[in-house]
């Protein structure tokens, strides 16, 4: 019996390198080009707050649907016998917790503390929740920081020459 080797499903591989490529992309160009961009065009950091936190919920909910797809194809691509996605499939997953940390715990308790000092007639960074604000912010970006290394490594391990 022959083993598969990555010869063996190569479209297969070439679109799992091709989404994976467009994804960690996205993720360089939102949090190391865009956001920055933001923060120094507009004038109102309230309002460039608000703008790259909607760009941020956009793409972590665009990297959980495509960590989960992607994880899918990885099982299928194991269990056609190409073991080498098995530490691919863990990368993924520590890419999707930090998407999904985002997504339902980072921003929405952040975009309530800002929401609540609105009602209060204050931007976030002047009001009582300023500390706890930026402290989610702090830590916010040290998750997505290891997101982006992780995604790279990622398109590494991809990439890497297997002949």
């Amino acid at each position: 019996m022959q083993l598969p080797s990555a010869s063996n499903f190569p479209g297969a591989q070439r679109l799992f390198t091709l989404l994976t490529g467009l994804w960690v992309g996205s993720l360089f160009t939102t949090g190391y080009l865009v956001a920055p961009t933001i923060f120094s065009t507009l004038t109102d950091r309230q309002v460039a707050g608000m703008v790259a936190g909607s760009i941020f919920r956009v793409e972590a909910l665009i990297s959980s649907i495509l960590c989960i797809a992607l994880m899918v194809l990885a099982n299928l691509l194991i269990n056609r016998g190409l073991t080498q996605y098995r530490i691919i499939r863990w990368l993924l997953l520590g890419m999707l917790l930090c998407s999904l940390a985002a997504l339902f715990v980072f921003i929405p308790w952040m975009n309530t503390l800002r929401d609540e000092a609105l009602l209060q007639g204050m931007p976030v960074m002047l009001s009582p929740s300023a500390s706890l604000f930026g402290m989610l912010h702090g830590v916010s970006s040290a998750v997505f920081l290891v997101q982006s290394a992780l995604g790279l490594y990622l398109l590494w391990r991809l990439t890497k020459n297997t002949h």
